[in-house]
């Protein structure tokens, strides 16, 4: 309702600006006119417009000026310009929200750049990475969640002052112009009633999408707390409790409700890109369902981008845990390294696979380590001697390329 007001005092402005009222009629109105909610919600009980409701309750504390409110205007003109100026504000808070995961990200990033773990693919062991890389993809991410944000930004950063159906057939563009401006909005290049909802819907995409990176970051969290692999953990308070049966829960809540949260933001991009489709120069469809979805969508990543902040500053990291788990596969992880040794001592690559292969599979079955297992393999040492072996099955290989990624992504030299 503040910014309904507002909307129509800088209109009142422009047309003073213009000798169309009188030059009092704007400072008269500022200085007059207060929100009175039970005011509204009373007069709306019984013209079931909130508009026609907002404006008799500002008629009643400025008195007769009031003949000068909302000239030439309809509804939208206000509802619709008020909303944009909001969704801009919000839109700012989301962006320095964002800016702060990446800020957080990009330090762990560079202070992880050679923390060894291992790197999984569907959930088994694959080859190590580092805990940076993790830090530097969901960083990459995110700056790209900010650049979606920031075009989104400039998409709802319109407004309209043009009419019952967008021809200004009863006020002056040049009001449109001056309002956006103050409101630090731009014109819209054209309108029907309403200010077009594919604005809207991108503004809730890159919502939703951001959303999604939290549930990223979050489900890694979650999976890498679990008991067997207890690399990663959010924080837990001292006086947290994680189970009202068993006292020994720690459980990753907090990353659950990200995750949980992240399913809202998805559900309400769906009714966005519904309300673009309206009857003619507008319907009222969308209204309803805007008034839900875009405070509460704004209000859940505000909330999801500060909570994953917290986590993100407090995590707690265990490399120990880490070099444990790169043992498991008794040297497993080794198997590309030493594939490609084989080819490239002279092995066809159809004989270098069989033969990690099968010694994978029965360091597998015997968990017996890997080179324990190729050195009485005498097909495998035709191939390669037991001090090349040590030399291959070197986790400092995994690094070699980490300073060429940081560079890549605008870390380091």
């Amino acid at each position: 309702f503040r910014t309904w007001l507002e909307v129509e005092i800088l209109v009142c402005e422009a047309l003073a600006k213009k000798n169309k009222i009188p030059p009092e009629v704007p400072e008269t109105i500022r200085q007059k006119a207060r929100i009175d909610v039970e005011s509204i919600k009373k007069i709306e009980a019984t013209t079931r417009h909130d508009v026609v409701a907002f404006l008799r309750s500002i008629a009643e504390q400025v008195g007769p000026v009031a003949r000068y409110i909302h000239m030439g205007l309809t509804s939208s003109d206000v509802v619709d310009t008020a909303l944009s100026a909001l969704m801009l504000q919000s839109a700012k808070h989301l962006i320095r929200d964002v800016q702060e995961v990446i800020s957080i990200l990009e330090q762990m990033a560079i202070t992880h750049k050679n923390t060894i773990m291992m790197g999984r693919t569907h959930g088994v062991h694959a080859e190590p990475v580092t805990l940076g890389l993790k830090f530097l993809n969901w960083r990459e991410e995110m700056l790209r969640n900010r650049h979606r944000l920031d075009r989104a930004r400039e998409s709802i950063a319109v407004g309209k002052i043009s009419g019952a159906v967008g021809t200004y057939a009863h006020i002056d563009p040049s009001i449109e112009v001056y309002v956006c401006k103050r409101l630090g909005l731009k014109p819209a290049r054209i309108s029907t009633q309403v200010l077009q909802r594919d604005r809207h819907a991108e503004f809730l995409s890159a919502i939703a999408i951001c959303g999604s990176t939290v549930e990223k970051i979050a489900t890694e969290i979650r999976n890498l707390q679990r008991t067997e692999i207890r690399e990663i953990e959010e924080p837990f308070a001292v006086e947290q409790t994680g189970s009202s049966a068993m006292p020994h829960k720690r459980n990753p809540v907090s990353c659950e409700q990200l995750c949980g949260l992240a399913r809202v933001l998805r559900a309400n991009l769906f009714p966005a890109l519904e309300n673009i489709s309206l009857w003619h120069e507008r319907d009222i469809s969308h209204s309803s369902v805007e008034r839900i979805i875009i405070p509460d969508s704004t209000i859940l990543l505000d909330y999801m981008s500060k909570k994953l902040s917290y986590i993100l500053s407090r995590l707690h990291i265990y490399t120990e845990k880490m070099q444990e788990n790169l043992q498991i596969t008794k040297g497993l992880i080794f198997s590309q390294s030493i594939l490609l040794y084989l080819i490239d001592k002279g092995a066809s690559r159809e004989t270098a696979y069989e033969i990690i292969k099968r010694n994978a599979m029965k360091c597998w079955q015997t968990r017996r380590p890997l080179r324990d297992i190729l050195l009485a393999d005498k097909e495998a040492t035709r191939f390669i001697t037991p001090e090349e072996l040590d030399k291959i099955m070197n986790y400092e290989w995994f690094l070699t390329h980490i300073d060429y990624i940081n560079r890549s992504c605008g870390l380091g030299r």
